[in-house]
């Protein structure tokens, strides 16, 4: 138990802390910064300065300039702010509503549970990005729109972990124990299943931050998504693909700053599902022993 244990938390600890970090730095950097990341610079002078280098004004740049002479170590923590927002509130929009429509599904049952299932199931038969290029087509880009996109495409897989956690909850003796001294269905839901059947929905969100991040980056790099001069690690990606020759460091920056953040959502929600599994394991061998 101690050889596993050991890897699994260390692991959730490293995501935590680069998520942290990243969460962080978007707010400190920007703030601090003595450049402005949106304006436009002397191109001649301070334009696709290499990592480490310092542009003719003499002022230094840890991971270079784009082709308008802006820090893109500024630009990447600044596009890491909205990108970073859009990922954990998109996601916890899509869990909330995905757990309100799973719990009403399976506390309810009959003809009210196959009607949402089988209106989840006709979400869940469109391919996700259909969907988002159909919704970008019709509304505005930008960052509400990202948003109602994700939470509109993201619910259904987290209402179908929910009424199935739901569904099982309420078998268990402490509800229906609730139910004989005459607690209402509501009081049951609220109190007593949703609880005890929420933890999955959190693994759900977490790894679903990460899903997030990773669409509003492919629309803002197919242009549909965040639009310039505000920065997305998606429109970084696509303003720098014209310079992966001649000044690579413009596409790579952005690029390995959300392999990084994506990695460690995922990495992040991988190792709450093993805790959630383990402790699911271990109060079922307590449960045996008693028996």
């Amino acid at each position: 138990m101690t050889g596993l244990k050991v890897p699994r938390d260390r692991t959730i600890a490293t995501a935590t802390a680069l998520l942290v970090g990243v969460a962080i730095g978007s707010v400190v950097v920007p703030m601090f910064a003595n450049t402005d990341p949106l304006g436009v610079g002397d191109i001649a002078a301070t334009g696709l300065v290499p990592p480490l280098g310092r542009d003719a004004e003499g002022a230094f740049h840890l991971l270079g300039t784009d082709r308008f002479g802006r820090d893109l170590f500024v630009r990447m923590m600044l596009a890491g702010r909205i990108s970073l927002f859009i990922g954990v509130v998109g996601s916890l929009l899509a869990a909330t509503l995905g757990t309100l429509i799973g719990a009403v599904a399976g506390a309810r049952g009959g003809l009210i549970d196959r009607a949402i299932m089988a209106i989840t199931d006709a979400f869940l038969g469109i391919p996700r990005l259909v969907l988002l290029l159909l919704a970008v087509a019709f509304w505005q880009p930008g960052i509400s729109t990202v948003l109602i996109v994700l939470v509109a495409t993201g619910w259904m897989g987290v209402a179908r972990i929910v009424r199935g956690e739901v569904q099982g909850v309420r078998a268990r003796p402490y509800v229906e124990a609730a139910v004989s001294i005459g607690a209402s269905r509501r009081r049951v839901l609220w109190l007593h299943i949703l609880p005890n059947a929420v933890g999955p929905a959190i693994v759900a969100a977490t790894l679903g931050v990460g899903n997030a991040i990773l669409l509003e980056s492919g629309l803002s790099f197919l242009g549909l998504g965040i639009q310039p001069p505000d920065p997305s690690w998606g429109n970084m990606i696509s303003g720098g693909r014209d310079l992966i020759v001649t000044a690579p460091w413009v596409a790579l920056v952005p690029g390995v700053a959300l392999i990084l953040t994506v990695l460690a959502a995922t990495l992040l929600g991988d190792g709450l599902r093993d805790m959630l599994a383990g402790e699911g394991a271990g109060t079922a061998r307590v449960v045996s022993e008693r028996a």
